[in-house]
């Protein structure tokens, strides 16, 4: 019979890596029922060690069940083995959920991507270090000039051959840029390394405090770096600079961090952007739709993608049915091509139903990754969708003919975060259009008026 596996969480699959690099001593594996119980309870492990935060796996109850020889293989999101985990407990939480325990060894070695050379094992930096004495920074931002005086600062109260060791967290999206922007600032810190560590950003909880702590020191760090003065410039502020591509404020940050601040950080009218109208069926949203692109491509300003109609029915949608399940996966395939093209610096404008609240959640987090995103709910009476009713759906819908059809027999989830509202059962398209421009305008995504052609 084969050996069981199991795809691990992000969080879960950053805790492995850890495992898998020596950065969790003495942890081998994930831990069993005792130890998380002590942990939770005093914060030790249950032979007495300090140990501040569970480190658990979950697994399915077809998997739990199907352990063989005490044995099962975790993979990463693409389904390749990663490591294998010899189980020696197989418990349940108090809400019903199973966990496994044990040792884990690699299988191969992970596929980090980006940056790969900086993801190096626990042993592979104190080698690097060769026992000297290192100043460990827990990056979860920008270092700018005051950041870097002060690191620079503790690190000449070492003896003189110390090290500066910046430990970029990587368990969150968008750890490229923060690695650019560590890269950048390390150019001002004499003697440093950059190394990535599949840590969570910091959070200020004395937990995870302990944790980084306990991983640098695994890492070679003899003293870990605390930040004691606020940023000079609160995180919103220089959002809102960058947003608007005016300077920074002299002696801010140094160049080569804000050549990359600028380069995480687009300007608004350069992001991208995804514009998703959602609402019932004859509610007017592909119509929106289609005259938003329209006005946006006779700007030439920005490119834009329309996704909506029978090119994404034919070359997304293919073979999907009306079972929520499917209308999900309909909405996320078209949530994931506009999240590309919004990484891209392009606006895509969609329009599909969407009408569940989690699915249209799913879509934005998508789009917020890479860029902005703005939600237009379409709120035409479903009164007046079905005297639109120009394919005769709702009528089919009524007489039984189709079933689980969007505000007959099935649930339109009303927005709460929409950024705008219309209804076009009063209004004009060409005036609807205007207020969808205006709200982009306002939001900095389009200029008040298009730039000049060349």
């Amino acid at each position: 019979m084969d050996q069981p596996s199991w795809t691990p969480s992000p969080d879960e699959r950053a805790d492995l890596e850890l495992l898998l690099a020596g950065g969790y001593p003495p942890l081998t594996g994930f831990m069993g029922s005792a130890d998380v119980a002590s942990v939770r309870a005093g914060g030790r492990l249950a032979d007495g060690t300090p140990w501040p935060v569970p480190v658990i796996l979950e697994v399915p109850p077809d998997v739990a069940a199907s352990v063989v020889r005490g044995r099962v293989t975790l993979t990463d999101p693409e389904g390749a083995p990663v490591a294998t985990m010899d189980v020696t407990e197989i418990w349940d939480a108090a809400d019903g959920r199973q966990f496994v325990a044990g040792p884990v060894r690699p299988l191969a070695p992970p596929a980090y991507g980006a940056f790969r050379r900086l993801h190096l094992t626990a042993a592979e930096v104190r080698e690097h270090l060769g026992g000297a004495p290192a100043l460990a920074v827990i990056t979860g931002g920008p270092l700018h000039c005051r950041e870097i005086a002060a690191v620079r600062a503790g690190a000449e109260a070492l003896p003189a051959d110390a090290r500066i060791l910046l430990l970029v967290p990587t368990a969150a999206p968008g750890s490229e840029a923060l690695i650019r922007l560590v890269l950048a600032a390390a150019g001002d810190l004499p003697r440093s390394m950059v190394v990535a560590v599949p840590l969570p950003r910091p959070d200020g909880s004395v937990a995870e405090r302990q944790r980084v702590a306990h991983v640098a020191a695994a890492y070679g760090a003899t003293q870990v770096f605390a930040a004691a003065d606020p940023p000079a410039l609160p995180d919103g502020e220089l959002g809102a600079l960058l947003d608007a591509g005016a300077p920074l404020p002299a002696g801010f940050t140094p160049p080569a961090v804000e050549r990359e601040l600028r380069r995480a950080r687009r300007t608004l009218t350069q992001r991208g952007l995804v514009v998703l109208f959602t609402g019932l069926s004859g509610s007017g949203k592909s119509t929106l739709a289609r005259g938003l692109h329209d006005a946006v491509a006779e700007r030439g300003d920005r490119t834009v993608t329309l996704l909506d109609g029978d090119v994404v029915r034919r070359m997304l949608s293919a073979g999907l049915s009306f079972s929520r399940a499917d209308r999900d996966l309909n909405v996320a395939r078209i949530g994931f091509v506009a999240a590309e093209v919004g990484r891209h610096g392009g606006i895509a404008i969609c329009a599909p139903i969407a009408p569940y609240a989690r699915t249209r959640a799913e879509v934005r987090a998508m789009a917020e990754a890479v860029g902005s995103f703005v939600l237009v709910w379409v709120a035409t009476p479903l009164a007046r969708c079905e005297e639109r009713d120009r394919k005769g759906l709702y009528a089919r819908a009524r007489a039984g003919q189709l079933t689980g059809f969007t505000g007959i027999d099935d649930p339109y989830e009303e927005p709460s975060d929409a950024d705008l509202v219309i209804d076009t059962s009063t209004r004009g398209v060409d005036d609807c259009v205007r207020e969808v421009v205006e709200l982009l305008q306002r939001g900095g995504w389009l200029a008040a008026e298009p730039g000049p052609t060349p």
